[in-house]
């Protein structure tokens, strides 16, 4: 696109959706199309870093849909309206260990940073793809899709460490059919090469390690985060439904005693 389209189309899209461009890692004019200007990083030191041990932190930016416990395996998702952690996860085995667990669903809108980081450090043993549909995740459609959040496509990351098995879940929405892992070169749904006829696990013989704020993907548009976490090992704090989360800010603490890598 040729550079004056370009920076209108850059300075009409931050400005409609107020984009905090000082959080930027570039300035405006340097993005070369309205994907870079989406799925940008954040500047060195844009965000305050956690320095409690014990924190568990907000994966990515947002509004909280929900936030709570895991109950007979079952999610709220909006009112009147649960999915089961077998069908999220495509696992029934790994769902019946987060049975009791606490969770909280994030919805990113496009004036969010939409890359997704740890909520706790650990070691990534392995992940999933599990296909699905593409569904938009607004309030409206969440409330008119039964089950959406388990329908729609899935990137789910598993994590074990001093808040035991911890699981973020990217989910797919409409225009967002591409999603990347940060650690694993392998992930890039619907890129050439990436098969996406079928749930896709991957488990690492050397599991990489992750630190607590470090980066697990990103959403090449915009979604939904939903992270699930192992009970008896995380608390989270008292979080107000439609309030905005900054992606690492606290939303939990480890439960006592806990044990490895915590930053």
């Amino acid at each position: 696109m040729p550079r004056p389209f370009r920076s209108l189309l850059l300075k009409s899209f931050a400005r409609k959706y107020e984009i905090d461009l000082a959080e930027a890692e570039w300035p405006l004019d340097q993005y070369r199309s309205l994907h870079e200007l989406f799925t940008r990083k954040l500047r060195p030191g844009a965000r305050s870093a956690v320095s409690a041990s014990d924190a568990v932190v907000a994966p990515s930016d947002g509004v909280l849909c929900d936030a709570g416990t895991v109950s007979a395996g079952k999610l709220l998702e909006a009112k009147g309206s649960v999915f089961t952690l077998s069908d999220l996860l495509a696992d029934a085995e790994l769902a019946v260990r987060l049975d009791g667990g606490q969770y909280l669903v994030t919805y990113l809108s496009p004036r969010d940073y939409h890359r997704v980081h740890a909520p706790v450090s650990g070691r990534i043993s392995g992940w999933t793809y599990i296909p699905g549909r593409l569904f938009p995740v607004g309030s409206r459609s969440v409330a008119r899709e039964t089950g959406l959040f388990a329908r729609n496509e899935r990137f789910v990351t598993v994590v074990e460490g001093a808040a035991g098995l911890s699981v973020v879940v990217m989910v797919a929405a409409v225009g967002v059919g591409h999603i990347t892992a940060s650690y694993d070169p392998e992930v890039a749904t619907h890129a050439s090469g990436f098969a996406t006829g079928a749930v896709r696990r991957k488990s690492f013989a050397e599991p990489p390690r992750i630190g607590r704020g470090d980066e697990l993907g990103v959403f090449n548009l915009g979604s939904t985060t939903i992270a699930v976490f192992e009970p008896g090992h995380v608390v989270l704090e008292k979080l107000a439904v439609g309030s905005t989360l900054r992606m690492g800010s606290v939303v939990g603490r480890l439960v006592p005693p806990f044990s490895g890598v915590t930053s």
